[in-house]
């Protein structure tokens, strides 16, 4: 980020709309990944291979998004419109979600489901490169770890009404996902308008965007001169692989481990202890990371996420789970902000889109590799049936990773608000 920082005090109204596309989106893939398509497998697959199956089609998926948003928020960057940059990119992307939804809502076999289900991460990620970049475009340094806390706190809403609503409408018995697909397509559309009208961008100048340039410029950058950014997507990479392998087979950890008649609603509210405490502490850490610096409050997160983790393993009752998650779910909130906040203030200006879009190198890089923990889960479970050692192997390796991202922190430079009456100096503290 220059130290030359001229975009103005961002309000509080414009915070509210930059962020307000998230909550939707939150909601639709948190309903997606860990509520309705593990529960809709189940009509389709046996349950022997059920880990296996979801891991694979997830798998699939999210190489498919890891692609499609940094290409994405490239394009955003040099989008000619009158619209501006990025809302064009949103609003399509956001439409073409709503014509996926609607095949998983009424896919007749595991097909039609994988092809709604990759088709929707294609669409959805179109959307989601140029929404990143509306922050890093309307919002100054010394504000972007509030901002980043702000967008932290409509990502955990949506997550946290997901996981208990969606819990309670999804029947356990015979998920059928119609009703809350609709539900699911109707929120992306409300934050889509919010942000479209709400957010004034300026038009660009007219011209030809050059698909295949953008798409090669998306991935070409100079290691070198942006070695810092680097570092922190591989550390960002370790730290969600410790964290997404446990969201992924929530649901079938819950089945097969607790004692409960209904383990999608268990699961939702174990979603929304981890969720709810997130939101708090991803404000908190805006608070904090603008006042110590990011880098600390990675340390502090990685910690709660391996306590957690460990703690976990003990775990025999729901309500030692929901307590065990809701520390893990600190952890998340801490981090997410802090280092939201980071890449913001490593993204050159001009590039936004497609540096914040690199970040899901990362993002769903570390989706996609978890779920290809699933046929080491059943593998394990099946050595000693009864035992789960999948699962104590799952929440062991989220610990250690955890830990592992801080040694790629190393050498990143930090940014720190200046003390109250002083200058605010924007060039990064190492």
């Amino acid at each position: 980020m220059p130290e030359d920082d001229r975009r103005p005090h961002t309000g509080l109204g414009e915070l509210i709309f930059l962020n307000a596309y998230w909550p939707g989106l939150s909601f639709m893939w948190n309903s997606l990944h860990l509520i309705i398509l593990p529960a809709v497998l189940l009509g389709f697959v046996d349950d022997a291979r059920k880990n296996t199956v979801l891991g694979l089609l997830t798998f699939v998926g999210l190489i498919v998004a890891l692609v499609t948003q940094p290409a994405s928020g490239a394009l955003s960057d040099a989008w000619p419109s009158r619209l501006g940059r990025r809302r064009p990119l949103l609003i399509l992307g956001t439409l073409l979600d709503v014509v996926f939804l609607a095949l998983i809502a009424t896919a007749p076999d595991l097909t039609t489901l994988a092809v709604g289900y990759i088709g929707l991460q294609f669409t959805s990620n179109i959307a989601h490169g140029p929404a990143q970049g509306l922050m890093h475009d309307r919002v100054p340094a010394d504000q972007m770890g509030m901002a980043s806390g702000i967008k932290n706190l409509f990502d955990m809403a949506g997550m946290v009404v997901s996981s208990l609503a969606i819990g309670r409408l999804l029947s356990p018995d015979d998920p059928d996902a119609r009703g809350v697909i609709t539900l699911v397509a109707a929120l992306l559309l409300i934050g889509l308008a919010l942000t479209v009208f709400g957010v004034r961008e300026r038009g660009t100048v007219a011209g030809r965007v050059q698909f295949r340039e953008e798409l090669r410029r998306s991935f070409r950058i100079d290691l070198r001169g942006h070695g810092h950014y680097w570092r922190l997507i591989w550390s960002r990479l370790l730290f969600l692989l410790s964290v997404y392998g446990i969201q992924a087979f929530a649901q079938y950890y819950v089945r097969d481990t607790l004692p409960t008649a209904n383990p999608v609603q268990l699961t939702g509210d174990l979603m929304a202890a981890i969720v709810l405490t997130l939101v708090a502490f991803s404000m908190l850490g805006g608070y904090l990371c603008d006042r110590y610096g990011r880098k600390p409050m990675h340390v502090v997160a990685a910690i709660l996420v391996a306590c957690g983790s460990l703690l976990l393993l003990t775990a025999r009752s729901a309500s030692s789970v929901l307590v065990f998650g809701a520390i893990t779910g600190a952890g998340m909130g801490v981090y997410i902000t802090a280092n939201w906040a980071l890449a913001n203030d490593l993204a050159p200006a001009g590039q936004a889109g497609k540096f914040l879009g690199l970040t899901n190198l990362a993002t769903a890089g570390a989706q996609a590799v978890s779920r290809l923990t699933g046929p080491g889960i059943d593998a394990l479970n099946g050595l000693r049936p009864g035992q789960n050692l999948g699962y104590a192997a799952l929440f062991a390796g989220g610990a250690l990773l955890s830990l592992l991202s801080l040694v790629w922190l190393r050498g990143i430079p930090d940014f720190r608000r200046a003390p109250a009456g002083a200058s605010p100096d924007h060039t990064p503290s190492p």
